[in-house]
């Protein structure tokens, strides 16, 4: 071997020992950047580079042993899939009944940090099973500068899940004002679904409503579980009339085909609230739906583009990212 070629060898067992003794101070000892740089009488922009190469090289290899791993990779796929900021995914119950109460569960966790931020001053609300089952795992929360804004009107069964119930629910947890949504989702035509909105109290409500600094909104699909199929679709509207034209669900009471378009149905525009077009224009819009038969209408909204944070639970995230790209 020659002199030149023992110098090199010499050279880089040199520098596989050095990033060997940074990668196990800082691995195993725990050691700071800056320690290590100091203990080695370098800089700390060549520890950090050290660092990298460890993990390039193989010599430091990161095992995550989690129940919660294979909800890490499903929250990263799909923020790149459909392109959101967050994603919050849980495993899936056994049972499917409790989907609701899990997903409820995952959605209080990622509003927990959002309402307590002294910046959010107006945060508007839906309905349904999952946003009453996040508000029960709330920590209470004192936020008196802090307003609940119901998204959409009522039903006048269903109590606990209506928006009327869900907006106290929230409002008592943080000692906050609210501001209710008095009107059913539905009126009898177009023409009085216009005059309705309107009027004075609707111009400042959708004011409101469009000037909220985050949101959370359910979804609902097209079966017998749903509660707005059950009590607020209106009595002369056919269910299997909006299957037959496309839909999968709704979102806001406006029904949606797969890929996320609104049907050609003159329901949607007895639409008393916002449409789909307001959605997507709102700051932080969360999407908190799960279970199989949630899943075309989850697909659907997240199509749209309006939200930039979806909560569910695994079974539907895998169902999700198995669907084909469109």
């Amino acid at each position: 071997m020659s002199e030149v070629a023992a110098s090199d060898l010499l050279a880089l067992d040199d520098e596989a020992h050095f990033v060997a003794r940074v990668a196990w101070h800082y691995y195993v000892e725990g050691i700071n950047q800056q320690a290590i740089a100091d203990r080695l009488a370098t800089n700390r922009l060549r520890i950090n580079q050290a660092l990298r190469d460890a993990r390039r090289d193989g010599v430091v290899r990161i095992n995550i042993e989690s129940p919660f791993l294979h909800a890490v990779e499903l929250e990263n796929a799909l923020r790149e899939r459909y392109r959101l900021r967050r994603a919050r995914v849980v495993p899936s119950p056994r049972d499917a009944t409790k989907v609701q109460s899990t997903v409820g569960a995952a959605l209080a966790m990622e509003l927990a940090p959002i309402l307590a931020d002294g910046r959010i001053k107006r945060f508007g609300l839906t309905w349904g099973n999952t946003i009453y089952n996040a508000s029960r795992y709330l920590k209470p929360v004192s936020r008196s500068d802090l307003e609940f804004v119901s998204m959409l009107g009522g039903i006048s069964q269903g109590s606990d899940v209506n928006s009327f119930d869900i907006v106290k629910a929230f409002a008592s947890q943080y000692d906050a004002r609210r501001t209710y949504f008095t009107a059913p989702i539905y009126a009898p035509s177009k023409t009085a679904r216009d005059a309705i909105i309107e009027t004075e109290f609707f111009d400042d409500l959708f004011r409101k409503i469009r000037s909220v600094d985050g949101c959370v909104l359910g979804a609902g699909d097209m079966s017998k579980d749903s509660l707005l199929i059950r009590y607020a679709v209106p009595s002369d509207v056919d269910i299997a009339e909006l299957v037959e034209a496309g839909a999968v669900g709704d979102i806001q009471g406006q029904f949606l085909n797969a890929i996320g378009e609104v049907i050609d149905h003159p329901v949607n525009e007895r639409v008393i609230g916002i449409g789909l077009a307001d959605v997507r224009a709102l700051s932080g819009a969360i999407l908190a739906a799960g279970g199989p038969g949630k899943r075309p209408i989850v697909r659907a909204a997240l199509l749209t583009g309006a939200f930039e944070c979806l909560v569910t639970d695994e079974g539907t995230a895998e169902a999700l990212l198995a669907e084909a790209t469109i």
